[in-house]
């Protein structure tokens, strides 16, 4: 009888252990049907080839809305900043930047791997020239996503380019890549890296950042999670001024599932 407790016993810890391997996964997984809410800051306390040593900061706000208009899943997502940046002569601005858009289209899996894409606007939403590009901007967007046995593999490539907008202003044209790999721990902690790399094609100015950083997924009621993380990020290589020397991204991500009317 105590064999086949102990049995049990580890048979449980075992299944506890995976569905909790799921659910980190799934907190981190960018096409996860889930209304999501995120609330993220990028704090960036030095710049490389810049004088004077200013500062910056940029508060995301972020959200995403499954659906499955036309049959096909998909996720609408929205991106709207609340940025600080140095202003010559007058010091610092504060205020809205550019509203970013996405719709994303999530395709049949390929086993165990996820592929979504679909179209990206921006719209001139800031408050000051500082704080956005002036142009209305279209693009797309790519993801692919690979859960694996240790945690989570996972990449999501955006082009844009402007098309109209205040006429001296700089043309957009940028392409952005974000390779994210996670690595699970125990309670709901694990290890991150999700530093964006951004490359500039109208003008040159590219940076490539690595992340290091820690969260943790924590299982509220009725299958909603909150999961909390923190990723200093650093710029291995930079092409022309303005590229954060180092930048701090930290946020609150906030899952909830959908909950369909019953039959």
């Amino acid at each position: 009888m105590k064999a086949w407790i102990a049995i049990i016993c580890v048979l449980s810890a075992g299944a506890a252990a995976a569905q909790e391997h799921t659910d980190v996964n799934e907190a981190n997984n960018p096409l996860t049907p889930k209304i999501t809410i995120n609330l993220q800051d990028y704090y960036i306390p030095s710049f490389a080839d810049t004088p004077g040593d200013p500062k910056a900061n940029q508060f995301l706000l972020r959200g995403l809305v499954p659906s499955d208009l036309g049959g096909l899943p998909q996720l609408f997502r929205f991106t709207l900043p609340v940025a600080t940046s140095p202003d010559t002569p007058s010091g610092y601005v504060t205020g809205l930047g550019d509203l970013t858009l996405m719709d994303i289209f999530v395709l049949p899996k390929k086993g165990e791997i996820t592929f979504g894409g679909g179209p990206l606007v921006v719209l001139p939403t800031a408050t000051d020239t500082q704080l956005g590009n002036g142009k209305w901007q279209a693009g797309a967007a790519g993801i692919v996503v690979a859960p694996q046995d240790w945690g989570l593999l996972a990449g999501l490539v955006t082009y844009q380019a402007s098309f109209a907008g205040k006429e001296d202003r700089e043309d957009v044209n940028l392409m952005t890549f974000q390779p994210i790999v996670n690595f699970n721990l125990k309670d709901g902690w694990y290890l991150r890296s999700s530093a964006t790399w951004n490359f500039n094609l109208e003008n040159g100015s590219s940076y490539i950042p690595v992340g290091l950083g820690a969260g943790k997924v924590i299982p509220l009621q009725n299958g909603a999670t909150v999961n909390a993380f923190i990723e200093p990020q650093y710029t291995v290589w930079n092409d022309g001024p303005g590229a954060p020397r180092w930048q701090i991204f930290a946020g609150l991500n906030f899952q909830f599932p959908i909950r369909k009317p019953s039959q």
